[in-house]
This record gives structure tokens, C-alpha cells and sequence, in this order.
């Protein structure tokens, strides 16, 4: 528990559905903040399509300048249907993560009760792990570019960048929090040895040098493809998965699915030592838009991840422990619009548990 009990956070709401999303995660760390006498300095900032649109800008410095003092970033959903894909992904979530240093993508993948999973007879016991992904090189780097494009003879690169400071810095998060989750001790390398000779010789050198330093901690290693297919088949063989960028991005979207869905999936965006950004993993939902119907849990469970970041491990709990009991008693499904009540209820409903616990 940090003995810190204010704390500055930006809140980035986004396009789309993102703003309803983050009026009912902000009742929830209110409410959790209340219980421990914990305040939030809450700074808005407008940035998303709508601002692309008006003003051309997408990230300003001067905005960037100010985010870099925060304790934590709050982030809803980014995507505009009138801006061409890729540009505020890059623009804007990319730019946060490489200039704020995000070198960590954090996503648990737990199935809670009440929740179903489409693996068959699987349940909470089996699906329960995490995944590290390496959040600031790899394939996302932009590394690459076009020859005579547009023509017949077009070639087009990308390339993936990985350094040895940052597989190793990524490993070494990946150990730490394995230990610290106290749970298997298992950490699984996820790469491609066979086929990305250079990249995952090196990380898989790193992987065995580093392990070295952590007896308490078993280590296996599994191509992407088989991860992808035991995430299916038998989830419970996983503890904590490190892996790079790009398959990262791909498997955390495989255990989204078995835990429930995006409904339920929270990740965060990690620098150890400065500002860290949470968001639910799904995107705008830009057809549910001030519907009263877009699911809620997943950015109710980013603050809980936030919460947990900022050493507040006892209000975290308290989000957790009340999402947990609204679905197992309250909510009918995870998906958006089916949930049994709307998404201003459902975050009444979260903050009353915690305020009541």
C-alpha cells in the first residue's frame, strides 16, 4: 500500500463509446477512493477524432508536456468512423506509449463466476494467467517503407526492431511480476525460433540469462502458434506469457475471448518508473454511441488495474470484488446492449457495491 493517498490522473475519454465508458470507471474509483480516503486530481483532455477533425491537431506537446507529470493516465476508447484507420492509432495511443516510455502491455486474462467462456468445460480454475508483451518496439516501431509504389513492381518493408536493452528490461518486468503474482511461477516465452531466427535467438538468449536470476521461477518456451492453440485447448498450462509486440497483440485477443469477452478486458499500458496509461482492450463501438448500451466492466476493471499500479491494492480489490458480485448476481450477459440493464446502471450498481461492502 502506498502511503500516497492524492493522485493526479488524466483522463483521455476518446471517441465513439469511450466517454460512457469512463463516467461509469471514473463512479468506481471515486466510490473505492471514498471507502479509503484516497483523492483523484482529475484532468480531462478532449484529444480523439473529434479534435483531429476540428483542429487538425492529434497529440499536442504542450498536452503531452502536461500528461508526462500525471501519476496515471485513464484512457476509453480511440477510433473515429470520419478519420482514415491508423492515424490516431498512431498518431495518438502509439505516440503516448513510445514518448511516455510504455515499454510494458499488461493483460490479465481471468474468467470470473457467472461468466461464461466458449471453451468447453473450462471455467475459472483453468482460465487465470497474464500476459507481458514488449509495448514500444518490435513490428510497431514504423520501421520500413514503400518502393515505386502504386505500380506493378510495388515492394513494400516493415521491419522489427528489438534491442537487447529492450527484450531485456521487457524480460525482467515479466519475472518480477510473475513472482510477485504468486501464484504457478510459471513464466512461458512466447516467440518464433524457427522461423525469426535474429529476433528470438536474442530474446530467447536474454530469456535463459535472466531466468538465472529467478530459481523461484519455472521457464518454458512455445512457438506462437502452439500458444494460440493451448490458449484454446488447455489454458490452465499458462501462468504469465512474455512474448514480443505483435504476437502480444494477437494472443491478448485470444484471451479476451475465453475470459468473457472485450466486455471484460482490461489492459494497462505500463512505464515502471513514470506515467502508465489503462483502457479497456475494445475499441470506440461508434453504432452504440449515447445508447445507454455499451458494456461498462472492461474500464471499470482498468481502474481496479490502475489502482493496483499505484500501490492501492486494498481499493483495487474493492473494484474487482464488486464487478465479481454484480456478475455473478446482476448482469445477464457481457455483450453490449443484452447485459439486463443499461450502462449508467451498471455503473450505479458497481459503485453501490463498493460503497456498501
Amino acid at each position: 500500500m502506498s502511503g500516497k493517498s492524492t493522485f493526479t490522473i488524466a483522463v483521455i475519454p476518446g471517441d465513439g463509446t469511450g466517454p460512457e465508458v469512463i463516467r461509469e470507471a471514473l463512479k468506481a474509483l471515486n466510490a473505492a477512493g471514498t471507502r479509503d480516503q484516497l483523492h483523484f486530481d482529475l484532468h480531462h483532455y478532449d484529444l480523439g477524432g473529434e479534435r483531429f477533425l476540428k483542429t487538425g491537431e492529434i497529440l499536442p506537446e504542450s498536452v503531452l508536456a502536461e500528461i508526462a507529470t500525471m501519476d496515471a493516465i485513464m484512457l476509453g476508447a480511440i477510433g473515429h468512423p470520419d478519420v482514415k484507420p491508423g492515424i490516431l492509432e498512431k498518431g495518438l495511443l502509439l505516440e503516448l506509449r513510445f514518448r511516455l516510455d510504455q515499454y510494458i502491455n499488461l493483460r490479465p486474462v481471468a474468467l470470473y463466476p457467472g461468466v461464461e467462456t466458449p471453451l468447453k468445460n473450462k471455467g475459472p480454475a483453468e482460465i487465470d494467467f497474464a500476459v507481458v508483451r514488449e509495448n514500444t518496439e518490435g513490428m510497431y516501431t514504423g520501421v520500413g517503407g514503400f518502393l515505386k509504389k502504386g505500380t506493378l513492381q510495388e515492394v513494400a518493408t516493415q521491419e522489427s526492431i528489438n534491442t537487447r536493452y529492450g527484450v531485456e528490461r521487457c524480460i525482467r518486468y515479466a519475472f518480477e511480476y510473475c513472482r510477485k503474482r504468486g501464484k504457478r511461477k510459471k513464466l512461458t516465452l512466447c516467440g518464433k525460433t524457427n522461423v525469426l531466427t535474429y529476433a528470438f535467438d536474442l530474446w530467447e538468449r536474454v530469456f535463459h540469462l535472466v531466468a538465472a536470476e529467478y530459481p523461484d521461477v519455472t521457464t518454458d518456451y512455445a512457438h506462437v502458434d502452439a500458444v494460440s492453440m493451448w490458449m484454446i485447448k488447455n489454458p490452465e498450462w499458462f501462468d504469465v506469457i512474455i512474448t514480443d509486440n505483435l504476437f502480444g497483440d494477437i494472443i491478448t485477443d485470444i484471451g479476451a475471448m475465453i475470459q468473457g469477452g472485450l466486455g471484460i478486458a482490461a489492459g494497462g499500458n505500463i512505464n515502471p518508473a513514470g506515467v502508465s496509461m489503462f483502457e479497456p482492450i475494445g475499441g470506440s463501438a461508434p453504432k452504440y454511441t449515447g445508447q445507454n448500451v455499451i458494456n461498462p466492466l472492461a474500464a471499470i476493471m482498468a481502474a481496479s488495474m490502475m489502482l493496483e499500479h499505484l500501490g492501492q491494492s486494498t481499493a483495487a480489490a474493492r473494484i474487482e470484488n464488486a464487478v465479481k458480485k454484480a456478475l455473478l448476481q446482476d448482469i445477464r450477459s457481457l455483450a453490449s446492449g443484452n447485459m439486463g440493464r443499461g450502462t449508467r446502471e451498471v455503473g450505479d450498481l458497481i459503485a453501490d457495491y463498493i460503497a456498501k461492502a
